[in-house]
């Protein structure tokens, strides 16, 4: 197998958990997982409260041992391998803010070099060209004199990342890192993950609560089932197969296709009211989506009702001889019947 077709990371026959004291056979919280991260990959890792994510993860880089199979770091076990080889090939950035004290951006980078410098050894050319790359891969190149201290949420998580490229990690891990963002800088954040499969041909693995960006952004989705599996694919498969909405799904719950979501039915609506939405583009998507919000159905059906909607700021709609501005007052009108007359 050459260099560039072998995973920069794989899971054989492995069984996540943990152990209780010595010779105590283990508590499995998942088992027979067979994963496989191809460089360039952004991988997401998605699944209910509880069911063991944070334990995948763990395992995966080398915090807690396996109760049984293997994880293959470019293709060698993760157990054999040194605390520096092992921080030479695999970084990982946690949801936690990490206090480094009163240090620069520039410095704290700087920290990613430690796995390849001796103790004897100081700054290398190759060091001031690896930290300079990632300062400029995570777009903070111009904080580099700031202090980490001074810098916003979004700021300082760009920079732990910055800090886990200097390492030039084959399999770079983040473990919910959009969670203490706002939306603008999650998106910002989603934006550079992607482009840094590319730029540096790592694999990207992230745990996220954010079902919409793992489907719309990532190569592969890792879903950790209730029954204690992993199943890994493609997006689209998992959503298709109905795997998505076995796993998210209860009552009164059910998965979007066309929002890529889980999305709430309203608990005291009636199940029979449809309503055919006329309009076009994002129109008609922002229409169906507040006849959602009211426990309604958008149906193709126009043979039952039909809500006519119009551009406008806000925008006019019609229903059966009533009619209103904006969305806000559609809601409240649908509401307030639950079903046609």
């Amino acid at each position: 197998m050459t260099e560039e077709t072998r995973p920069a990371l794989q899971t054989l026959a492995l069984s996540a958990g943990y152990r209780k004291r010595r010779r105590h056979p283990g508590v499995t919280v998942l088992h027979d997982v067979e994963l496989v991260a191809r460089p360039g990959e952004l991988i997401t890792l998605i699944g209910p409260n509880g069911a063991g994510k944070s334990t995948l993860l763990r395992t995966l880089v080398g915090a807690q041992p396996p109760l049984a199979g293997r994880v293959l770091l470019d293709g060698q076990d993760l157990a054999t391998l040194s605390p520096r080889h092992r921080a030479q090939r695999l970084a990982v950035v946690l949801t936690e803010p990490v206090d480094v004290g009163l240090m620069s951006v520039e410095a704290v980078v700087n920290l990613g070099r430690l796995p390849y410098r001796s103790w004897v050894g100081g700054e290398k050319e190759q060091d001031r060209a690896a930290v300079d790359r990632a300062l400029a891969d995570a777009d903070v190149a111009e904080l580099r004199d700031r202090m980490l201290t001074d810098l916003s949420d979004g700021e300082r998580q760009r920079v732990m990342v910055a800090r886990a490229l200097a390492q030039e990690p084959a399999v770079l891990v983040l473990d919910e890192p959009t969670a203490f963002l706002d939306v603008a800088r999650r998106i910002e954040l989603a934006a550079m993950l992607t482009r840094l499969t590319t730029t540096t041909g790592a694999a990207i693995i992230l745990s996220t609560h954010d079902l919409g960006f793992a489907l719309r952004r990532a190569d592969q989705v890792w879903l950790v089932g209730p029954d204690a599996t992993v199943t890994a694919s493609a997006p689209e498969d998992l959503a298709y197969s109905g795997a998505i909405t076995r796993t998210f799904a209860g009552a009164n719950m059910s998965f979007d296709d066309a929002a890529a979501t889980i999305v709430v039915a309203d608990a005291d609506g009636d199940p029979g009211a449809t309503v055919h939405v006329a309009a076009d583009g994002r129109l008609r998507q922002w229409a169906e989506h507040a006849v959602r919000r009211a426990g309604w159905t958008s149906t193709e059906d126009i043979s039952g009702p039909v809500l006519k909607v119009m551009h406008g700021t806000p925008c006019l709609w019609q229903l059966d001889g009533t009619e209103g501005l904006g969305f806000e007052s559609l809601v409240i009108h649908l509401t307030s019947r639950r079903a046609p007359q």
